[in-house]
């Protein structure tokens, strides 16, 4: 079995290699700006105007069809290739008394590489992430995060880095009637039928460098290593069902960490309308924390709206995710609201408000109470250049918090952090989806 995994592997790194070569190529002429059409995963007929992209998604997620695309793309021969990614370079200050400031870079960079099969089409997609070497020790600083380990510790008041290797996978998609299609999904790296389109893929997160702390009741399976995924599309309606690896990723973060496809999920997804999706999935995840004993019930729900206008676009997301630890017999809620607005081109103004439900700020005193955690965070940026390859931005944010007075002594009454960064991403593409 790992002989074929590690073949897949080395073709599929090939053939993103041979396709950014391309890419790099084409963007990096003097010629005319390239437009080409992107077409959905069904080469063989014109997809209609609701049918989410699966370029600007993860895994198999829908985001409306009305999603901006930033990202290169070309015709190489019988191949669609594109590249989309970002690179946020920024002082991050937290504060209170565990707070502390760091300069640091959230960044990746997605490959993709679509050719028709048969009746339908294969896109290849590789994911990949240089955290490991530009996230300060032991993490990216932020208020109230948990998940996953450092140095054999829980990792509290730090975003973990995202492995090297985020994604590697294929996903098949072949009409089967006039109105359904099938589809199928495997990664090495890659995201089960859980949760909504990770956040950082999400239109409405586009300009927020951290992540959520409803992350890892979320969206946090986004990286499995081991994924098998199928399903129908019937209409504007998708139901999936998915077996993985639940397990987080270790500290190791240039490894492929394979183990048994012992978890599950089911998801059912809609897009009523270009603008509009929605979906809700429940899953198990056998043994996810390194360092917690048990297993975990997952439920997520989530509605997308995105509608462009003369000069911009709106992203909205909420969210509502819920993990019920089985071994301790409780659960964690939390909620999500984020949005972005993107206008008279340049301009950006976002924000995101959560409530999450948090069990492992002390960690060494387990018998302590669930506490509710709010976090509001508001901001704005300006691309100070827009080519038409690439844009860079100039932004910053704060973020406020509502929490149990019990907690003053760990974190101070009134703690507030800040943001300022740099974004650099590739232009607004023009295609006919």
């Amino acid at each position: 079995m790992r002989p074929l995994i590690l073949s897949f592997l080395l073709v599929n790194l090939w053939v993103a290699f041979t396709a950014a070569q391309a890419v790099a190529a084409d963007v990096g002429g003097d010629g005319p700006e390239q437009e080409m059409d992107m077409p959905g995963m069904d080469m063989s007929q014109p997809s209609p105007d609701w049918m989410p992209s699966p370029h600007v998604s993860s895994g198999t997620g829908w985001q409306p069809a009305a999603t901006p695309a930033h990202s290169w793309m070309k015709a190489v021969g019988a191949w669609d290739v594109m590249a989309h990614g970002v690179v946020f370079a920024d002082y991050n200050q937290q504060g209170g008394p565990r707070g502390e400031g760091k300069a640091e870079s959230v960044n990746w960079l997605m490959l993709m590489e679509q050719h028709k099969l048969g009746r339908g089409s294969i896109l290849f997609r590789e994911m990949f992430s240089a955290e490991s070497l530009t996230a300060p020790h032991p993490g990216f600083p932020e208020l109230f995060q948990t998940g996953e380990t450092y140095h054999g510790q829980p990792l509290v008041d730090h975003q973990h880095p995202h492995n090297v290797f985020s994604e590697l996978a294929l996903y098949y998609t072949r009409p089967i009637g006039k109105e359904i299609s099938w589809l199928f999904y495997g990664a090495a790296a890659g995201e089960p039928a859980l949760g909504p389109v990770a956040y950082l893929h999400r239109a409405s997160a586009s300009e927020l460098p951290l992540a959520p702390l409803s992350h890892h009741l979320q969206d946090s399976t986004h990286t499995s290593f081991g994924v098998l995924t199928t399903g129908l599309i019937v209409d504007r309606f998708k139901l999936e069902g998915s077996v993985f690896n639940g397990r987080e990723p270790d500290e190791k973060r240039y490894s492929i960490q394979f183990a048994p496809l012992d978890s599950w999920s089911v998801r059912l997804s809609v897009a009523p309308s270009r603008y509009w999706t929605a979906q809700y999935s429940y899953g198990r995840l056998e043994r996810p924390e390194a360092l917690e004993p048990g297993s975990q019930r997952r439920q997520t729900a989530s509605v997308e709206y995105v509608r462009p206008f003369a000069r911009g676009s709106w992203a909205t997301s909420a969210v509502w995710g819920r993990v019920h630890k089985v071994l301790g017999d409780h659960n964690l809620n939390s909620y999500l609201l984020e949005t972005t607005a993107n206008f008279k081109s340049r301009n950006y103004a976002f924000s995101r408000m959560e409530l999450v439900d948090k069990d492992e700020l002390f960690p060494g005193n387990p018998f302590l109470p669930n506490f509710r955690i709010g976090a509001y965070t508001f901001g704005g940026a300006r691309d100070l250049i827009r080519s038409r390859l690439w844009q860079l931005a100039l932004g910053a944010d704060f973020t406020l918090y509502s929490k149990a007075s019990t907690l003053d002594p760990a974190y101070g009454k009134n703690p507030v952090s800040f943001q300022i960064f740099l974004r650099v991403r590739p232009a607004l593409s023009r295609r006919e989806h």
